[in-house]
């Protein structure tokens, strides 16, 4: 018998641990040299994790373990052949298990019964994740991953139109009469209930976080006890961004085949105060003696996605075009959101935007993204009276935040940065002729 075995491997510099989040091939299933076995999921990214060699897989480490670098993962039985008899997926012995399978073998006829693993119906944990938020039962969703584990996308599916219950196909039993709700306490108020939920409820559950969840946590945590953090504020009137975007939209999207939105223009605005002021453009260096400054502008942009918030950068920000920037964002959302972002294109950032206005947000104090020293912080559009020349006029206006690490940028840098800002977006002639 000729074994292979199966480590974590170097995933890069900073990372020291991943968690296996999902087996890819089951327990005792053939896989062929390079086929994905499992996924690691790594403080940054989602990595899928292919086989050395072909032969039978064995597991030795079980999904949500948290692994070191270079911890053993499983192993491989090169002495079995593909179509051998002992390459099957073992199936869970627990009874538990045997009984959660028979509906799911009922809700999918077309499987055949030797295809049933213990895979069948499992929702990933980023899928588990979006149909717990959608309050969609998993036994309603047909799977169409390997064995038929319900994947993101089939779960994101899901949710978009969910699948009829039984419950739901039977005709509604006609509301109570008012009378007849029940009250509680001497004040005799209707008891709130939501509807699905049992009332009076007490029940809790406990979940493992993600690792993603930790690190973000961590990282957290590091950066408001590490940092002498400190916010300032500004108002920005966004008249002019507005017109300017009605004005050229339709030619813009013509020429470049994507809208021009405010983060571009935002981003070229930092982008252009940064190159001339360095020092809200640095970080304090690894020895914590010395400041390393940066010639050229890494914007980090805060995503969301199903499994926590990343801020992929853009690097280059002073030499790109507005629609560049624009189809990168497209792409960096668009990868982050799908769980396809490399380590490579998480890595590096002089400066980071986040924009929680696209939630509704009106203020917020944004922390600092370490080893960064600023972070700027947008927020929502709402038309606002102001004060312009001795008349009341209705204008959009935004706040904008930014949390500066005080030991590298003065306060009087970091109001005059916003200041500076401020005047580009009001003005966007000044932003597009580089003044």
């Amino acid at each position: 018998m000729s074994i292979v075995e199966m480590k974590v491997p170097v995933i890069g510099e900073s990372v020291t641990e991943v968690t296996l989040s999902e087996w890819l091939k089951g327990d005792g299933e053939y896989v062929e040299l390079d086929e994905p076995i499992c996924e690691f999921e790594s403080d940054k990214a989602t990595l899928e994790f292919p086989a050395e060699a072909a032969g039978k897989l064995i597991y030795v480490a079980g999904e949500g373990d948290d692994l070191e670098i270079g911890a053993l993962v499983a192993k491989i039985d090169t002495s079995v052949k593909e179509g051998a008899s002992g390459d099957a997926p073992k199936e869970p012995k627990a009874p538990a298990a045997e009984g959660a399978a028979k509906p799911e073998a009922a809700a999918q006829p077309a499987k055949a019964g030797g295809e049933q693993t213990y895979a069948t119906g499992t929702p990933s944990p980023a899928a588990g994740k979006i149909l717990r938020e959608a309050d969609v039962d998993p036994k309603t969703v047909n799977g169409t991953g390997r064995d038929g584990r319900i994947t993101k996308e089939d779960a994101q599916q899901a949710a978009k139109n969910p699948p009829a219950s039984p419950s739901r196909e039977k005709p509604a039993p006609a509301a109570p009469p008012p009378a007849a709700a029940k009250t509680t306490g001497p004040s005799g108020k209707t008891a709130a209930s939501s509807a699905g939920k049992e009332a009076f409820s007490r029940s809790t559950r406990t979940e493992k976080m993600s690792r993603m969840r930790r690190t973000i946590a961590t990282r957290l945590v590091s950066a408001k006890n590490e940092t002498a953090m400190l916010t300032t504020f500004n108002e920005v009137d966004l008249s002019a961004v507005m017109d300017l975007r009605k004005k050229v939209q339709d030619k813009f999207v013509d020429k470049y085949g994507v809208k021009l939105g405010f983060m571009s223009i935002f981003a070229k605005a930092c982008a252009q105060v940064l190159m001339e002021m360095p020092d809200v453009n640095a970080h304090i260096a690894d020895d914590e003696k010395s400041l390393t400054y940066h010639d050229f502008v890494d914007i980090s942009f805060a995503v969301s996605t199903p499994t926590g918030l990343v801020v992929p950068p853009i690097h280059n920000i002073e030499s790109l075009h507005f629609a560049e920037i624009e189809h990168k964002l497209k792409e960096l959302a668009t990868k982050a959101r799908d769980n396809k972002l490399s380590i490579e294109e998480m890595s590096g950032g002089t400066f980071t935007i986040t924009n929680g206005g696209v939630f509704g947000s009106m203020l917020s104090t944004p922390i600092i993204n370490k080893p960064q020293s600023a972070i700027l912080g947008m927020h929502n559009i709402i038309e606002r009276p102001i004060a312009v020349n001795g008349q009341v006029v209705v204008r959009p206006m935004m706040y904008i935040a930014l949390s500066y690490d005080h030991r590298v940028i003065d306060g009087s840098s970091s109001v005059t940065f916003l200041v500076k800002v401020k005047e580009l977006l009001e003005d966007p002639t000044l932003l597009l002729l580089g003044l």
